[in-house]
């Protein structure tokens, strides 16, 4: 199916434009002459999700337009009226276009959320679904407020995570960098010093020896170091892509020693809020599980959401093939287990990622302050044994030249 712009002219002689999906011109013509209107002009269009549009919307531009939908809909104000006003006043370009054509498409008859999923960059499944639930239940309103609230918890926890990996991965960079600088250019430029001044190797402290040595090798094997290092990178990024590899990095991820837990508790949070967020939305267990799957960010934590959302249509409750997954805590399984027998699973569900987001701050919080001091010391320790060895030549010098 193709898009078309279309201008006809009314019985009254008004000019009407649009937009329609046909497989072709005629199909079109033939369309708009049964609602007695003369074609005047038809023009295929390129459609925006064909050009995938969307990418440039940041999580920002969605939590403010979910909050001021909600209130204009809160308000009476009609659903074309809304997305008019948002798509008009919307600074982001991209996102006023995507708000325009959905706007359109609302006109033309579709359903709310079958305009949202015709951009799926924009927006994903747990937002048109949740848009599809407010639509059959008549609480749009409640459901994009909703939406905004979620949205701004989610990025709350992707910002913490950015935020705890941008200052050692800053450190890491800089640390590298200064180090080839030194291998490279200084600690041969102290060599040829040296070998000026007469000292022999067998005269040069042993550390000394040793960093000229890495040094020496460094550079020799440059052309090699550089090519590999590029060829690790590559094969890194086709394992990740890779189904076996993507699920053997995404384990290792939960197994690392200090990261690992705070890895883990960032994944239950995300879980108890998505699905909680669904249920009270009033989506259907099993749909709910398989978006809280499409969306957990992890295959290990994917696969075991599938289980559990398998044993359930077997007719099972949640709680048991939770613990067997081995992958969620006894706390959360048990908490689930008491939603689940009073009847309150949506309201545990949100105390649980209430919890686990405060324990995601406070972890957050420890593993930067623990990485902090480590990595300084670290850097601080590589440039001292670098510049120690390379003045104890020039002390041992100055000492023999003040004593002749």
């Amino acid at each position: 199916m193709a898009e078309f712009a279309w201008e006809a002219r009314a019985r009254n002689g008004e000019i009407r434009r649009g937009r329609m999906e046909a497989e072709d011109e005629n199909a079109v013509n033939t369309r708009l002459r049964a609602q007695n209107l003369n074609p005047v002009r038809v023009r295929r269009r390129l459609r925006l999700d064909a050009l995938q549009i969307g990418g440039g919307v940041t999580t920002k531009d969605l939590v403010t337009f979910t909050r001021l939908f909600s209130t204009m809909i809160d308000a009476g104000l009609p659903l074309v009226q809304c997305l008019d006003i948002l798509a008009n006043q919307q600074t982001n370009k991209i996102f006023a276009g995507v708000l325009k054509d959905t706007k359109n498409y609302v006109e033309q008859g579709s359903s709310f959320s079958d305009s949202l999923r015709r951009h799926p960059k924009v927006f994903d499944e747990l937002f048109v679904n949740l848009v599809q639930a407010g639509e059959v239940g008549g609480i749009l309103d409640t459901i994009m407020t909703r939406l905004s609230v979620f949205l701004e918890k989610r990025q709350k926890l992707i910002q913490q995570v950015r935020g705890a990996m941008v200052y050692p991965s800053i450190v890491i960079v800089i640390a590298a960098g200064v180090m080839t600088v030194l291998l490279t250019f200084v600690i041969p430029a102290f060599e040829n010093m040296f070998k000026e001044f007469g000292g022999g190797r067998d005269a040069l402290p042993w550390i000394t020896r040793m960093v000229i040595d890495i040094s020496t090798g460094f550079v020799t094997r440059l052309p090699i170091i550089v090519p590999t290092v590029i060829a690790i990178f590559i094969a890194v990024t086709y394992a990740y892509r890779n189904p076996n590899g993507r699920r053997f990095f995404h384990r290792m991820q939960l197994a690392l020693p200090i990261m690992g837990p705070t890895f883990r508790k960032i994944a239950v949070a995300r879980f108890t809020r998505t699905l909680g967020t669904l249920l009270q939305s009033g989506v259907p267990i099993l749909d709910a599980l398989d978006i809280c799957a499409r969306t957990a960010g992890n295959v290990i934590i994917e696969t075991a959401i599938h289980t559990v959302r398998q044993k359930i249509s077997e007719g099972k409750n949640m709680a048991e093939p939770l613990a067997e997954s081995k992958v969620f805590p006894d706390m959360v399984v048990q908490m689930i287990a008491v939603g689940e027998q009073t009847g309150a699973l949506d309201q545990m569900l949100g105390k649980i990622a209430d919890f686990y987001e405060e324990e995601t701050d406070v972890a957050v919080a420890a593993l930067t302050s623990s990485l902090e001091p480590i990595l300084m010391a670290g850097v601080g320790a590589m440039v001292g044994v670098v510049l120690v060895s390379m003045y104890l030549p020039i002390f041992s010098l100055a000492g023999n030249i003040k004593a002749e």
